[in-house]
């Protein structure tokens, strides 16, 4: 991955972006079943029993401070009892002076661009937390990895499975955790679908739909931007429908057939990404997952699986709160969590505690691999198989 100069159009656009402050305000999260009540359901390891006690915290660098980092991540680092917020790093200096002021980041632990690989000085800096769009993202994991800090990269992980091995080598040459952003595992609807549908609790999955998707308005324009964000909406938002058909069947696909959706705008705003796709993931035993995902209709967030003896489904299934859960037999009655902080404490007990995270650079990878697949699908009309696909799954009964 090349630096921002190597591109300076595209780039330049999106610090341009940055600087106009998109994203500022909050999105609150869902509603919480009292407060942080969702720590006793996790079994942290003795060494973070110790930092609970203790008070230790690893500190966690944002880098990017977009919509996501400033919505979701930073308000959960408020919440979280193993990490905290303790750096940054921007292109835009009213930002950072924003951010130094509402969260009290020491101004030696703001960073930009050019002065990011200084951060493997800083001992206050434990974690990083790559939060640029997807294009970005090999050059800064490889970056923090030579800063040998401990990261987590946002999904989804490149654009091509390339540039993951490449990271995955990166973070293995440096000794540290290495994770990816997928929130979901740790949110207790979706760990219920895997727990229901793995253990085949209805009987065997015989189908899967999921679909997700929004009317994109140009708010971000880097979504669109081949460059920078890998692809249109199947990598921003189909990935989630691949995540949730794949823990939820608890295997991997043997093969993908897709479709392109009408583009309305090929000149406009569609002329370097996909619209939209329909796609159809395979299995071994015969069962099958429709999944759809677009940018330019308002698509249902649904994960369902159904057997011969009933259903299990999320709708809402794949936002940062107000999810909700049913089977054939009735409602889950699941409480939402606030997710990102348990992702981001997961992590932190993964680091303290010297044992594996549930998700990751290999499952990146792996995900990687199918979106790829589903393109190649689409643009050749044919079948494609997925039998080199790294298999890593996220079993239930492994934690």
């Amino acid at each position: 991955m090349q630096s921002f100069d190597a591109h300076p159009a595209s780039r330049r656009e999106f610090m341009r972006m940055l600087s106009l402050g998109l994203g500022a305000t909050l999105v609150g999260t869902s509603a919480v079943g009292g407060p942080l009540s969702w720590l006793e359901e996790i079994s942290y390891g003795p060494a973070s029993l110790e930092a609970l006690q203790t008070g230790r915290r690893l500190g966690v660098a944002l880098v990017g401070l977009g919509k996501y980092s400033t919505g979701q991540l930073a308000p959960a680092l408020q919440q979280t009892k193993l990490c905290k917020l303790a750096g940054i790093v921007t292109g835009t200096p009213s930002k950072a002076a924003q951010w130094q002021q509402r969260y009290q980041v020491p101004a030696k632990n703001v960073y930009d661009y050019k002065t990011f690989d200084r951060i493997v000085d800083n001992p206050d800096i434990d974690i990083i937390y790559i939060v640029l769009p997807v294009g970005m993202h090999a050059e800064y994991v490889e970056r923090a990895a030579r800063a040998g800090k401990h990261v987590i990269c946002e999904k989804p992980m490149a654009p091509t499975a390339a540039e993951c091995q490449r990271m995955i080598a990166a973070m293995q040459k440096a000794g540290k955790k290495f994770s990816i952003g997928y929130r979901l595992h740790f949110e207790p609807h979706h760990q219920e679908m895997m727990r229901l549908g793995q253990k085949q609790t209805l009987g065997p999955i015989k189908r899967l739909v999921a679909d997700n998707g929004f009317r994109f308005n140009n708010d971000t324009p880097w979504r669109v931007d081949k460059e920078l964000a890998g692809g249109g909406p199947l990598m921003d938002m189909g990935i989630y429908c691949v995540q949730g058909v794949v823990y939820t069947k608890g295997q991997l696909p043997t093969s993908v057939t897709a479709k392109l959706a009408p583009n309305p705008d090929p000149k406009g705003l569609f002329k370097e990404v996909e619209a939209g796709i329909n796609w159809q993931m395979q299995f071994a035993d015969g069962s099958v997952a429709d999944c759809r995902t677009s940018y330019a209709e308002n698509l249902n967030s649904r994960l369902r699986a159904e057997t011969d003896k009933g259903f299990l489904e999320l709708q809402p299934a794949f936002g940062y709160g107000g999810i909700e859960g049913r089977t054939s037999q009735g409602a889950m009655n699941i409480q939402n969590v606030p997710q990102q902080a348990r992702q981001m404490d997961d992590f932190a007990d993964c680091i303290l505690n010297n044992k594996p995270t549930r998700v990751p650079g290999e499952m990146g990878l792996r995900d990687v691999q199918i979106l790829q697949a589903i393109y190649r699908a689409a643009a050749t009309g044919q079948k494609i198989s997925t039998k080199d696909v790294v298999a890593v799954l996220d079993k239930t009964n492994s934690r």
